[in-house]
């Protein structure tokens, strides 16, 4: 059934509202996906932040005029879908790269991330990289680090007169320095 003009103009905005405030995109092919797949991999990407849309190129090429993800979207061959997201682009690299690993007829065509056009390769290496909530651990640990070890010898100092004074008592260094009881 062919699409309206009408309705094509209509599919051309909205998805242009929605690729105005995409920071990340990944544009994929997939050949001989069952409902069943495809179903699982909307799944997944739901639960990652993500959308999931098969396009039309051209109509996907429109919709991408003065966006950021513009680039990516250009000059599209073949069957073409498109996963984006406003959140983590790792979370959607992860994502899309495990469910390529299960599925070998999904495949990548090219991406964007925080609006500079990446490779293939690039998106597998994204995907290899830890999230931004990882990141965001680590690095306040480590911002966290120096102040515990300062605190940690601190004590120390205190903890270690504490011991010496102890052993003192406990080996009767102190005895006879005190006054004689009558």
């Amino acid at each position: 059934m062919a699409v309206s003009r009408a309705r094509k103009t209509e599919q051309v905005e909205k998805l242009g509202k929605e690729l105005q405030n995409v920071s990340s995109l990944i544009v994929t092919t997939y050949s001989k996906l069952t409902v069943a797949q495809d179903y699982e991999l909307r799944k997944t990407l739901r639960s990652s932040g993500a959308k999931y849309l098969v396009v039309k190129n051209t109509l996907a090429e429109r919709a991408a005029k003065g966006t950021k993800v513009e680039e990516a979207l250009k000059n599209l061959t073949g069957v073409t879908s498109i996963a984006y997201t406003l959140g983590d682009p790792v979370a959607l690299a992860k994502a899309l790269s495990k469910y390529a690993k299960d599925n070998p007829e999904f495949t990548f065509k090219s991406g964007i991330v925080e609006g500079r056009v990446i490779s293939i390769n690039q998106i597998q290496a994204l995907a290899t990289m830890p999230s931004k909530e990882e990141i965001y651990s680590k690095l306040l640990f480590l911002m966290n680090a120096p102040a515990q070890r300062l605190v940690t010898v601190m004590n120390a100092v205190g903890r270690d007169i504490a011991v010496v004074i102890n052993q003192g008592v406990e080996k009767g260094k102190f005895k006879a320095d005190a006054p004689a009881e009558a």
